[in-house]
């Protein structure tokens, strides 16, 4: 099983400030972050696009590409893209010009995002984004499997026997769908021969075989046997548990406390966390065989083929995330690779 890290950028207020850290600091911290997950030996780094001041990483690609020129074997990928606020074709160009930067280390991670902004935003119904993404999808496969290409859809303008330049350095890109916990959800993303990625951020992970299994299955009766499947979720990694915990819970409740009160949801709370941190709880929290337990639990329910974490939530020190990235890498990574 692969590990890897994905971020937003979180940034939360600074009681002692009130305002949120500087842009250029978190975009600094994490370009640090990307090339210490390559030094020891960590599989993935995504970024999440977002378009609001808490989350300030909304032009994923550039700073993947200027991770790309501090590191030499971690993959690099969107975590994720807002497909139906894109124009697929720029998002493949960019995206294949990453993985000519990289020499075949770039993924894409495609999703209808989980918050809104980027609908009106760039002048998109909601209300039409299951539609969207569905049409653009179909594209995107396109996109990666001809050039050149011929469309006609409803959200983008019509292509005309048009050649897509750049092409992926190994002439295909990997293709990843947030996928949610609906079948029509994993029906989608099977059906078009593209991996999923799912998030388990409330649930236990384990708890979720069925709807993997289920992605699994339609997967095959597309004829598409060699799909991979991972798993997301927030998570941290201290020298001792308590510490990671702690730890986890102070940016957690930074955090989590604004999407709630956005969702006119109840406030979270420290029972809240608990019940997520411990046990089989989605949040993986602990020391580095804690954490290589709890993931090889998972693992062996869902035999999925990489698990992601979160660790930099709200405003957690970088020099925290920094040793809990290490950790993860030297101490955590060694016990559950061969799984």
């Amino acid at each position: 099983m692969q590990l890897g890290l994905y971020s937003f950028g979180d940034s939360s207020i600074d009681p002692a400030t009130g305002r949120y850290m500087a842009e250029s600091v978190i975009f600094k911290n994490l370009l640090e972050r990307i090339k210490l997950a390559d030094e020891v030996g960590l599989d993935y780094f995504g970024l999440g696009e977002h378009h609001r001041e808490d989350y300030p990483v909304s032009a994923p690609a550039i700073l993947l590409a200027a991770a790309a020129t501090q590191t030499e074997r971690i993959h690099l990928g969107s975590a994720v893209t807002v497909l139906p606020t894109k124009d697929p074709v720029r998002v493949f160009q960019q995206f294949a010009t990453l993985d000519q930067i990289t020499e075949g280390r770039a993924e894409l991670t495609v999703g209808t995002g989980a918050y809104i902004e980027s609908y009106p935003l760039f002048g998109h119904e909601l209300a039409e984004s299951q539609a969207n993404f569905t049409e653009k999808l179909g594209l995107l496969r396109q996109l990666n499997d001809e050039n050149p290409v011929t469309f006609t859809g409803e959200f983008r303008a019509p292509l005309e026997n048009a050649g897509i330049w750049p092409r992926p350095f190994n002439q295909k890109l990997s293709i990843w769908v947030a996928t949610g916990e609906t079948p029509e959800s994993s029906d989608r993303a099977a059906s078009f021969g593209f991996n999923a990625n799912y998030s388990f951020l409330s649930a236990p992970p384990a708890s979720k075989k069925s709807i993997v299994e289920h992605f699994r299955t339609v997967a095959l009766e597309h004829g598409h046997s060699n799909l991979k499947v991972a798993v997301a979720g927030r998570g941290f990694v201290a020298e001792k548990a308590s510490v990671a915990k702690e730890t986890m819970y102070r940016g957690w409740t930074q955090s989590v406390k604004v999407s709630q009160k956005e969702r006119g949801r109840e406030a979270p709370s420290r029972e809240m966390f608990d019940e997520q941190a411990n046990g089989v709880g989605p949040i993986i929290a602990g020391d580095p065989n804690e954490v290589a337990d709890r993931l090889a639990a998972i693992q062996a329910e869902l035999k999925h083929d990489r698990h992601i974490l979160h660790f930099d939530i709200g405003n957690i020190e970088h020099a925290a995330v920094m040793k809990s990235i290490e950790l993860f890498g030297t101490r955590v990574m060694p016990q559950v690779a061969g799984l």
